[in-house]
């Protein structure tokens, strides 16, 4: 989790205080509404309700993973998500084996060690003839098969060698001690994992231990990224009413940890001749837009789409910040996410629409919801959803950060969520749902 030590060097009366104006006054840290078209323009549908819209994105790749499954090597499936379940195609482990360093006993003690024999011991990765009767012992070393006949391993540091090759233990010893069983661990034909799960190294090794040599996955969506704007300044400190590009380094870490592999960020200026040509030059899954949303002389993305013959899938969301989200579907099936330019408003529009879109192209289940009540009143707006960056309190709660405004990142930064806040405020235990942000994991 960031650092919160941002938040206390707030100054008095910063953009974000404790308490929120009341719903009757309107909130300055929320967008103002998208300006209203010229009568002569068609009206502008009603904004999707924001639980709707991301519904909306999590079935919008229905269907995808049959078409798009692959084998890959085990060393080339990190990152990616199991397109089948991974079923053991062994017994785990394959054949009784020693849990530690020591000797393979026969019967109780003491017991007669078959050094005498020429025996020097059994090492992993060797079978042998060995064969115990009662009374006889012979070393054995971790991962070692366990011979015929024995019943218990005596660990090196239990056990006692005496005059004539006798072995002695110096505490009980149970049947079966120290010995890993055959399919202890699993049986040829169990489920190990379902389908969905991320590849991490862990589920590599537990696919090699099981006998897999490539795994049927499903890639990583491709996704490019096109920051708009002739205003963006791409370094330097900003100047004669040019501000530096926030959105271009921000998203392609956040869309890597959702999974998504980034193939391209492309900054275009305000033209729709420029927009136009990089959407139809694209070849990703999903390509994802910032700024252009609204109804402003240079925001382009719905004439364009328009002319394109894209289907709108949600066309503005019930949400504050970032209501100007769209969601199409291209003509050539594949689907462009529409983000407002403000910061805050953007990471909205991540949240809401390309966070569940991501998921079902990339295989993976919805996260588990999560609840939380919050810290402080936060007010709800009359008919839309608020998102408002929060950090999880040791005991339990949520507390509303500073500096949430649309435009900005500061208190972003220090969060580890955001907190849904339905139309009218939260519930009557003022509990609210989170969404955690990528890093912080599942919860």
């Amino acid at each position: 989790m960031a650092s919160t030590d941002a938040e206390s060097a707030d100054p008095p009366g910063s953009a974000a205080a404790p308490a929120d104006p009341a719903p009757a006054d309107p909130d300055p840290t929320l967008e103002e509404p998208t300006p209203r078209a010229p009568k002569s323009h068609p009206a502008h549908p009603p904004a999707t309700p924001w639980d709707v819209a991301r519904n909306v994105a999590g079935w919008a790749a229905a269907g995808r993973k049959e078409a798009t499954a692959r084998v890959v090597p085990l060393d080339e499936a990190m990152g990616q998500t199991l397109a089948r379940a991974l079923v053991a195609l062994t017994d785990l482990p394959s054949f009784d084996t020693s849990a530690m360093d020591g000797w393979a006993v026969a019967g109780p003690g003491p017991w007669r060690l078959l050094t005498d024999r020429g025996h020097r011991g059994i090492l992993a990765g060797q079978g042998g003839d060995v064969r115990l009767s009662d009374g006889e012992a012979v070393r054995i070393a971790t991962g070692a098969p366990v011979p015929p006949g024995a019943t218990a391993v005596l660990r090196f540091e239990h056990g006692v060698v005496r005059s004539h090759g006798e072995l002695y233990a110096d505490r009980h010893l149970t049947q079966g001690q120290d010995v890993r069983p055959r399919g202890q661990e699993c049986r040829e034909g169990d489920e190990l994992l379902p389908a969905g799960v991320v590849v991490t190294p862990a589920v590599v090794g537990l696919a090699a231990a099981s006998g897999y040599d490539e795994l049927p996955v499903l890639p990583r969506p491709r996704v490019e990224v096109l920051v708009l704007g002739d205003e963006l300044l791409r370094e330097g400190l900003p100047h004669d009413g040019r501000i530096r590009d926030a959105l271009g380094p921000m998203l392609g870490p956040w869309l890597s940890a959702l999974g998504a592999e980034v193939v391209a960020t492309r900054r275009l200026g305000d033209t729709a001749t420029a927009l136009r040509t990089a959407l139809e030059a694209s070849d990703a899954d999903l390509v994802l837009t910032t700024g252009g949303t609204a109804a402003g002389p240079v925001d382009h993305v719905r004439p364009i789409l328009r002319q394109l013959g894209a289907e709108p899938l949600v066309d503005g969301v019930a949400v504050r910040p970032g209501h100007p989200m769209l969601l199409a579907r291209l003509a050539s099936g594949r689907h462009l996410v529409g983000l407002p330019g403000n910061p805050l408003a953007a990471v909205a529009g991540l949240l809401t629409l390309a966070e569940p879109l991501l998921r079902a192209l990339a295989g993976r289940p919805a996260r588990r919801p999560c609840r939380a009540p919050l810290t402080e009143d936060v007010p709800g707006h009359a008919t839309s959803t608020r998102l408002v960056p929060v950090v999880r309190t040791p005991d339990g709660y949520a507390r509303p950060v500073r500096f949430h405004g649309p435009a900005m990142l500061r208190g972003l930064a220090a969060a580890d969520a955001l907190a849904v806040v339905p139309p009218g405020g939260p519930g009557p235990e003022g509990e609210a749902e989170l969404l955690a942000l990528p890093w912080e994991g599942d919860r």
